[in-house]
């Protein structure tokens, strides 16, 4: 288990109103396997990502994750714990049009402060393991979306982090890119990284290991969830 939900909620205040986003909820996310987190738009889903992903504090319960409680941590403890453990992977890519793949690829070690030379070994590491060697030097411009998608996912993995967190990672994608992307993803699964993809479309259930759907902020595990695919 690489993170822990234990009847986590959050709650946004807007005036005298209190907008309930995400219901009580436990949740555990583990290393080695492919969460789905599925559920229609406003449902509260985004929500549980970034909870996981250490961008929100829980407004109640407790969460852990990497063994650190959450609640408990500073701003500045808890960008630590993103950098270092946690790797993002965006719908829109969000790489840099001035640079190129590897330089995009090498932005969180650089943050990290790593030296030139470890960077440059770990940002080509990265980029071969998602098949994009020999776009190293590719502007983003000059990338189909699922290139640029797979320059984003070694992006998310070159500081080697236990948790790969996707939100609608195929959305803009044809459907032979969506293949090859989330392949990429069930295997790093497999390799033992704790993966988790907010989705709303469907044809990604095959890929999963576990799906939680998420309804008007209620959180539920899906069983036989790929009994009608």
């Amino acid at each position: 288990m690489i993170a822990e939900l234990k009847n986590v909620s959050k709650e946004y205040k807007t005036g005298d109103q209190t907008i309930v986003a995400l219901q009580p909820t436990n949740v555990k996310i583990n290393e080695g396997e492919l969460v789905l987190i599925i559920g229609p738009s406003g449902s509260g889903k985004t929500t549980l990502l970034s909870l996981i992903g250490c961008v929100i504090y829980p407004s109640k319960g407790d969460l852990y994750v990497d063994g650190n409680h959450v609640n408990t941590m500073s701003e500045k403890k808890l960008a630590k714990l993103r950098l270092n453990n946690i790797g993002f992977v965006f719908q829109n890519f969000n790489l840099l049009a001035p640079l190129n793949s590897l330089e995009n690829v090498a932005m969180p070690l650089q943050l990290l402060g790593l030296s030139a030379t470890e960077t440059n070994k770990r940002a080509k590491a990265a980029l071969k393991m998602v098949d994009m060697s020999d776009r190293e030097k590719s502007l983003p411009k000059e990338l189909s979306g699922g290139q640029q998608q797979r320059v984003a996912i070694a992006r998310a993995l070159v500081s080697n982090p236990k948790i790969i967190l996707c939100d609608e990672p195929t959305a803009s994608l044809d459907k032979g890119s969506l293949g090859v992307v989330m392949e990429e993803l069930q295997q790093l699964a497999r390799k033992g990284k704790a993966v988790a993809v907010v989705t709303h479309d469907p044809r990604l259930r095959k890929y999963a290991d576990r799906v939680l759907e998420v309804e008007n902020g209620i959180v539920t595990e899906v069983k036989d969830f790929l009994k009608n695919e």
